[in-house]
């Protein structure tokens, strides 16, 4: 099971960059003029979560396998992207492929970097991409409604309710609104968003690249970022894709000095990727064991028999049952056996739904 955020901005706003520094690779030709990523790079990272370690100290596990989340590196946008300006086309295709957006803006001043827009704002940047995003998906939307409209006419009971959600969205779209914030659809029709493939019903969060003074508090520009993000119900995460780029080249203990000196307890880059996991709506569960201690990825209301089925299909298709330990009792116990001796250890079956931080131990036959 794959879950995957898609980097999109205006060219030189910090995107390639970052992805390097994600992906800890020289992927991505970061360079000062627009559309130096042409193909989508992709990468998968870690997903940063401290709790494996302490399971697997419990366990005396030889591996320790992290959950991973995949990045997409995409050209850069430009005004009339909607048209196939610029790169327009392979853009939009690149961005309806991923799960959600990860929106870089460019939240500092240098002049040695130019901007397209010729001077920095980022809430503008943020308006010049969704506008876009919004025109293709009005575009897409009316040409749905045409070809329903002729099914509708047949009587065709599917095409005359999804024809009804279409015009709820096409209204909504010419007001402004993105299709994951159109008004007037109800829980059934929002549910179903996904499946249709629209770019602004992807869930977003912006990503404000920053110099290396405002790495701790942020800035005026972010400030204005956060308003934005707080109207509309989307994250937001302060990171200097600079610094993170500095941060990959040093040892582990060096990491800790540098950050200190900087007023961080931590990498921009793993709260940006935390915010990433959250954004998709994922839970960890864990495995643990003498070999291996490893967190595994669902989406949140997952079943028992749908988490063991990320392991391998034979465990969901012949789930029997879930031996289940929350992870801070199977810390407090010191392990399963002692978590079983405290009652700790429950048997859950195909009806139970995954929590975070749950350790299984899956029954199955086939």
């Amino acid at each position: 099971m794959g879950f995957n955020c898609g980097i999109v901005g205006l060219p030189n706003v910090g995107k390639s960059t970052l992805f390097n520094a994600l992906t800890e690779s020289a992927a991505a030709d970061a360079a000062n003029y627009p559309f130096c990523t042409i193909e989508p790079n992709t990468g998968r990272v870690a997903v940063p979560d401290p709790r494996l370690e302490k399971l697997a100290g419990i366990a005396t596990s030889q591996q320790v396998i992290p959950t991973q989340l995949e990045f997409v590196d995409i050209a850069g946008l430009v005004r009339g992207a909607s048209k196939g300006e610029g790169l327009g086309n392979q853009f939009l295709a690149n961005i309806r492929e991923v799960d959600a957006i990860i929106h870089v803006l460019r939240c500092f001043d240098d002049d040695n970097i130019t901007h397209v827009d010729d001077n920095v704002d980022p809430v503008r940047d943020a308006e010049t991409v969704e506008t876009e995003l919004m025109l293709a998906d009005l575009d897409s939307v009316e040409k749905r409604i045409t070809s329903l409209t002729k099914k509708a006419r047949g009587q065709d009971k599917e095409a005359q309710a999804l024809l009804v959600t279409m015009e709820k969205l096409y209204k909504g779209l010419s007001d402004g609104h993105p299709a994951r914030a159109v008004p007037e659809l109800n829980d059934t029709e929002r549910a179903a968003l996904p499946a249709l493939q629209l770019l602004t019903a992807k869930p977003v969060l912006y990503a404000c690249n920053v110099d290396e003074d405002a790495a701790a508090s942020g800035n005026a520009h972010t400030e204005k970022v956060k308003a934005r993000a707080e109207a509309e119900g989307a994250g937001m995460v302060i990171v200097s894709a600079a610094i993170e780029s500095e941060i990959i080249a040093l040892a582990e203990d060096e990491k800790v000095d540098f950050l200190a000196d900087l007023g961080l307890e931590e990498a921009g880059l793993a709260r940006l990727i935390r915010a990433g996991y959250s954004l998709l709506d994922l839970i960890t569960f864990f495995t643990a064991g003498p070999k291996e201690a490893r967190a595994w990825t669902v989406r949140r209301g997952s079943t028992a028999p749908n988490a063991a089925g990320v392991i391998h299909t034979d465990f969901e298709r012949g789930f029997i049952r879930a031996e289940t330990i929350t992870y801070d009792d199977y810390v407090a116990c010191n392990g399963e056996v002692g978590a079983k001796e405290a009652g700790k250890l429950r048997v859950e079956g195909s009806e139970y739904l995954v929590k975070d931080g749950d350790v299984f131990h899956f029954r199955f036959s086939v």
